[in-house]
């Protein structure tokens, strides 16, 4: 089942890439209202679950096609691989921590504060220009980043700053991956996401062993639903999904398609989950979110 739906999304024409990706974006704005059915597991266990089933998943899937894993290939980017790996695995532990500590919405804001550190870093490690409009952009968003963690008002919510300072810290490992993965270029994207996975699996392993330990037995039925969805879809399927529509789409179209995922998340947190946030911190997620936006639109000149 999983190949016939991988299958499918070979070969896309441009329009049905911008679909795809439509689609990827908005079922990726829905891992935190799935991830609440799953509060009877630790978030380091479901991170686990997550990475293990997809290593499992995309090694049956090279094994029904006959596909070689370029083993050769990797001996120069292994070290870079493992380190990726790490930090893809300690990224969606702050993630479901987020998620647990404050509203969807804030998290996922937080969270989107990843392009913005890319941006900045970039310039350092690879000598790439700042332009005007990306420091401009750095402020900016750092300034929503202020005003989403209320640090303007005397008394903010702890929780809700013990979850924003999680999702930043999933925004930094996110954009440590992001980074990272820059630097491998000896294999493809679905070869690449088999290892770091697995990867993943294996990091995430001893740290969940020696914490809360297992609790599979814990989850109701519902959360058995939710784990199945997010382990398959959210994964799996939605993870092939988007990079098979990336190579077909332009920067600008990523750009704005890549913010239905807040956007879902934050009309879920309001409408689904009755979740709030102050004026300022919408203000501020408007800030983080547009001008992050901005800042990965390209010039048309």
């Amino acid at each position: 089942m999983v190949t016939m739906a991988i299958n499918s999304l070979r070969n896309l024409s441009p329009e049905s890439a911008r679909w795809q990706m439509l689609f990827s974006m908005a079922i990726f704005g829905t891992l935190g209202f799935f991830s609440r059915y799953t509060s009877a597991i630790t978030s380091a266990e479901l991170s686990f679950y997550r990475s293990a089933s997809a290593f499992v998943i995309i090694g049956i899937y090279f094994l029904c096609r006959g596909r070689q894993l370029s083993w050769h290939k990797l001996r120069r980017d292994v070290g870079i691989m493992f380190l990726s790996g790490i930090a893809l695995a300690v990224n969606w532990l702050f993630m479901f921590e987020a998620f647990r500590y404050t509203s969807i919405s804030l998290a996922t804001i937080s969270y989107y504060f990843a392009p913005v550190l890319v941006t900045v870093v970039c310039p350092f490690l690879f000598h790439e220009k700042m332009t005007g409009r990306q420091l401009i952009c750095f402020v900016m968003s750092t300034l929503g980043l202020a005003l989403i963690v209320n640090v303007f008002e005397a008394s903010p919510e702890a929780a809700d700053s013990l979850g924003i300072f999680y999702g930043l810290l999933a925004a930094v490992f996110y954009a440590l991956f992001i980074i990272l993965n820059k630097y491998i270029k000896s294999v493809g994207s679905m070869e690449r996401s088999f290892y770091q996975f697995g990867i993943a699996a294996v990091v995430i392993l001893p740290y969940t062993a020696l914490g809360d330990g297992f609790h599979l037995l814990a989850l109701d039925t519902s959360g058995w639903a939710a784990l199945m969805i997010i382990c398959l879809v959210h994964t799996v399927i939605m993870h092939y999904a988007y990079f098979q529509s990336l190579s077909q789409l332009t920067g600008q179209e990523v750009a704005v398609l890549g913010y239905i995922d807040p956007l879902v998340a934050v009309i879920i947190s309001y409408f689904l989950l009755h979740e709030t946030m102050t004026v300022g911190q919408a203000v501020g997620g408007a800030m983080i979110l547009g001008f992050a936006l901005w800042n990965e639109w390209k010039s048309s000149d």
